[in-house]
């Protein structure tokens, strides 16, 4: 599948890559799709026990993902899913809080999910994100 470029950010995505076999975002012509991404720090790949801090940073690191793979971040993404453990208002609400931080003049396709478990012990929310680059096609 030569036509697929895969892409990780340094820290957590490169030992994702090394030690779980998997990549951060994937293009395919002008179309990024990622891994879920966590609320991990990527460079200590520490993941904090607060849910609000956990939100945030997986946002950020959606961000860091879509950049890494040549996007523009949260400006091109059009379809949202979110897994959560729990799900409940505080979860949704930073949710929602980022959704207009990150992407003011837009609202994307959402599907939220509350699941009984995620990757790692710690994690509270995991979201994953198609992006449309129109200006970028595959190198």
């Amino acid at each position: 599948m030569s036509h697929l470029q895969y892409y990780q950010y340094p820290g957590y995505g490169e030992a994702s890559q090394k030690n779980l076999h998997y990549s951060q975002a994937v293009r395919v012509g002008d179309r990024i799709e990622l891994s879920g991404q966590g609320g991990w720090d990527p460079e200590t790949s520490k993941i904090s026990t607060n849910l609000d801090t956990q939100v945030n940073q997986a946002f950020a690191n959606v961000d860091l993902a879509l950049m890494q793979a040549g996007g523009k971040g949260w400006s091109q993404v059009f379809r949202v899913n979110s897994y959560h453990l729990p799900l409940n208002d505080e979860a949704l609400n930073a949710m929602v809080r980022n959704f207009k931080k990150y992407m003011p003049a837009h609202q994307p396709l959402w599907t939220c999910v509350g699941v009984t478990r995620l990757g790692y012990d710690d994690m509270r929310v995991e979201i994953e994100v198609v992006a449309h680059d129109e200006d970028q096609k595959a190198k």
